[in-house]
């Protein structure tokens, strides 16, 4: 008999709301090519990026969602997440990085994160888009190692984002194999997630 996959239990998109109260984000690159530069000049100071993702998972029509941060300007889909400060332990970086993206801006409201198993691990060999899920054999120093963490949601949530981005639910079935809106990593969510059963809680 085959083993029980683990349990991930979801509440319904309804159960979460969101406020825009925070400043805008401000982008600190204004081309394609910004951002690996700045990442060249922090390799060079602090070695190899590690970055942190969370994955939210709530359902919608009986289906699972995964919960997306949006950039209005360019509509760009994001995991909510980012770079850890060097030797800064992942979990608690996580948790630091959910608060900046998600939290409220009062410390007494901020959610209580329960950060769960690391679903996938992936590798920036170059300074470039390309991201592998394992590190090529040929690459001694990658760039950048970006680790993806399950996230267990409470049962009922208000987020706070900056004013110019949204929190979208996107369904799993759109995800699935569309790298091309989706880039790599996302597209690739749905395979790495059937390991998990997903329970849907219903609250009458």
């Amino acid at each position: 008999m085959a083993s029980p996959l683990p349990a991930v239990n979801t509440y319904s998109l309804s159960n979460y709301s969101y406020l825009t109260t925070k400043h805008p984000k401000i982008h600190k690159h204004t081309s394609h090519a910004d951002p690996f530069d700045r990442m060249k000049l922090n390799y060079m100071k602090d070695g190899m990026r590690t970055s942190v993702e969370g994955i939210l998972v709530v359902y919608e029509r009986n289906h699972p969602h995964l919960l997306l941060l949006r950039q209005i300007e360019n509509t760009s889909y994001k995991l909510p997440g980012g770079r850890l400060k060097p030797g800064e332990n992942e979990i608690e970086g996580l948790k630091r990085k959910l608060t900046s993206k998600l939290g409220s801006n009062s410390p007494d409201q901020v959610p209580e994160w329960k950060i769960g198993e690391r679903v996938a691990t992936w590798w920036r060999p170059n300074f470039e888009d390309v991201m592998y899920p394992y590190c090529p054999p040929h690459i001694t120093k990658p760039k950048e190692c970006k680790m993806i963490y399950m996230v267990h949601l409470s049962e009922k949530e208000c987020f706070e984002v900056p004013k110019n981005i949204k929190l979208v639910a996107v369904p799993m079935f759109e995800l699935y194999d569309n790298i091309q809106n989706y880039g790599a990593v996302l597209s690739s969510i749905p395979q790495q997630l059937s390991r998990f059963q997903f329970r849907m809680i219903i609250k009458s």
